[in-house]
């Protein structure tokens, strides 16, 4: 695969990780708040009623949520360094390039 492609992966997958956290992450801070706070979870309705709810089942989505992002994250950046550490597509073979070729006799 490509040095350049390696790099834009990269970039896309750390992208996707903070995309990810910043959408599903905010729904898990009510609960991490209940628990450190109170020790009991309530999930609230539209109408207002509470429903109380198992906070260590939160908590595990929570863990399971920041485990996906640190991969997405840690992932972008193995393929950032290997894409930023490449060869840059300069060991291009003679055969494979593309464009004009320049005859030697015309020097």
């Amino acid at each position: 695969m490509s040095d350049t492609r390696f790099t834009i992966l990269g970039i896309i997958l750390i992208f996707a990780g903070f995309i990810l956290v910043g959408t599903v992450g905010s729904q898990f801070n009510e609960y991490a708040i209940q628990a450190n706070e109170f020790g009991d979870c309530y999930d609230y309705t539209d109408d207002g009623k509470a429903i109380p709810i198992d906070c260590e089942i939160k908590m595990q989505d929570r863990t399971i949520l920041f485990g996906g992002t640190i991969a997405l994250v840690g992932g972008g950046i193995i393929l950032l360094v290997k894409g930023v550490r490449g060869k840059w597509d300069q060991d291009v073979k003679s055969n494979e390039m593309v464009g004009p070729k320049k005859d030697p006799r015309d020097s």
